[in-house]
């Protein structure tokens, strides 16, 4: 299954961590950005179209305004991204002219993507520029961006793009060679594939201690979480192997394949489930949170235990089980005051047809 999926992919979304564009002071490795580029020219000549989601701003800036490790504050990191984008993009400017390939910065906030006419129109430039032959070069606007509207790292932001296409395939590069089951044991070993992301693969993904990098395997994971329910495969392979990306189109056994969920979700429940950030909490009992996660119900106002949060009727939500484990997120037909109120009878809170079970 992995070599028909994969193989066929169409539209690669490619997404290169810092830790596979720099050196060991932390400066960008114009070898390893020859090298990657590359590659990615190898996927454009096959006949794909590819978008690239980079890392690497803030780094490049690190060097130059002479910061030894991650800088702590939010104003310092922007200072960084500010001076680096600007060199990052020339150095991919550079390198891709070499291949006769055109390049088209994209700096995205997570409101461009939360608001759903920006969302749309985000999605309609991407799928114009990949129309034109333009490779796009995406990367959070990091000079502006605050915390409240960060993606929190790119490895997230890439699912959210590959989701946005949709694409057929989301490729994620790191320093690891995928994921490790026992890492640091005598007995790790590479995962090949995955086919469902339980709590034993969330265990086996950890942090980061780089001083550039913001995420780690632990990131990597929930990306795999919304391109997979998505209906999009995805691959985290090593990101310094000279033919990874011509191996992994391939269908070759190269890092760890997690396998997509059998059917795409349309479009509009994909912003429902991963673009806006939720404003509440609906805490539903054992037999609501079983009728819509198990046979596909509408939420009813006497299945809800609990309404946590200030959230406006149109807004996205929460629904958790009397575990506090979110299995589901929705639109609310109501408001929060009026769910606490109970003042509408057995109604539909959240219908079926707003409603992503995760």
């Amino acid at each position: 299954m992995r070599s028909e999926i994969v193989s066929g992919a169409k539209r690669v979304v490619v997404k290169l961590g810092t830790g596979v564009l720099t050196d060991a002071r932390k400066r960008p490795d114009l070898v390893q950005f020859a090298q990657l580029v590359a590659q990615v020219a190898g996927l454009r000549a096959d006949g794909r179209e590819v978008v690239l989601v980079t890392s690497g701003a803030v780094g490049a800036g690190m060097g130059v305004l002479g910061y030894e490790t991650r800088p702590p504050s939010l104003a310092e990191r922007q200072a960084c991204a500010a001076v680096g984008q600007s060199r990052l993009m020339a150095t991919y400017d550079g390198l891709f002219r070499h291949f006769d390939l055109t390049i088209a910065q994209v700096l995205l906030t997570h409101d461009d993507l939360a608001d759903h006419e920006r969302h749309l129109n985000a999605r309609n430039t991407l799928l114009t520029l990949l129309k034109r032959g333009v490779l796009p070069i995406i990367n959070e606007n990091d000079a502006v961006s605050v915390t409240e509207l960060k993606f929190g790292d790119n490895d997230r932001l890439s699912a959210l793009v590959a989701s946005l296409l949709p694409a057929d395939l989301l490729v994620i590069l790191t320093t690891a060679d995928g994921l490790i089951e026992n890492y640091g044991k005598a007995d790790a070993r590479l995962l090949d594939s995955v086919e469902s992301i339980d709590d034993s693969i969330e265990a086996m993904a950890g942090g980061t201690t780089s001083a550039t990098a913001t995420g780690g395997m632990a990131t990597k994971i929930t990306a795999a979480k919304i391109v997979v329910r998505s209906g999009i495969p995805m691959v985290i392979g090593p990101g310094r192997r000279h033919d990874v990306l011509a191996r992994i189109l391939a269908g070759e056994h190269e890092g760890t394949f997690f396998a997509p969920s059998s059917s795409r979700l349309p479009s509009r429940k994909r912003w429902i489930a991963f673009y806006d950030r939720p404003r509440g909490t609906l805490v539903l009992d054992a037999g609501a949170a079983r009728a819509v996660r198990e046979s596909g119900r509408s939420l009813l106002v006497p299945g809800i235990a609990t309404c946590e949060g200030e959230f406006a009727a149109g807004q996205v939500v929460r629904l958790v089980d009397p575990t506090g484990h979110e299995f589901a997120r929705g639109l609310a037909r109501f408001d929060s005051t009026t769910i606490r109120a109970r003042g509408t009878g057995r109604a539909e809170v959240v219908h079926r047809d707003d409603l992503v079970v995760l």
